[in-house]
């Protein structure tokens, strides 16, 4: 530091002493940013595969149940067909 100035020196050192703390922070402090963001950016990527996987259980279900629909429905439909040969109704 340069010697004399119109300030007080132990002001001067207090303001140097601030600045180089701030300067030795500045890495820890992007480190930090940078977990919070990867650790937001996995946490959305978890809940999204969540999300998909709940999604495909649903249209997997809907898909079961229009099957077993379809087949039950086959069985109505030519159980009909053959009542009505049987009784000559048509």
């Amino acid at each position: 530091m340069a010697f004399p100035t119109a300030v007080n020196s132990q002001i001067t050192d207090s303001i140097t002493q601030a600045n180089t703390k701030v300067l030795g922070d500045a890495p820890a402090v992007a480190m930090g940013n940078l977990f919070v963001a990867t650790s937001q950016a996995l946490s959305n990527a978890a809940h999204n595969a969540t999300n998909n996987q709940q999604q495909s259980y649903v249209t997997m279900q809907a898909s079961t149940t229009q099957g077993v629909s379809t087949l039950l429905s086959v069985d109505t439909a030519s159980t009909g067909i053959a009542t009505t040969e049987i009784l000559g109704l048509k």
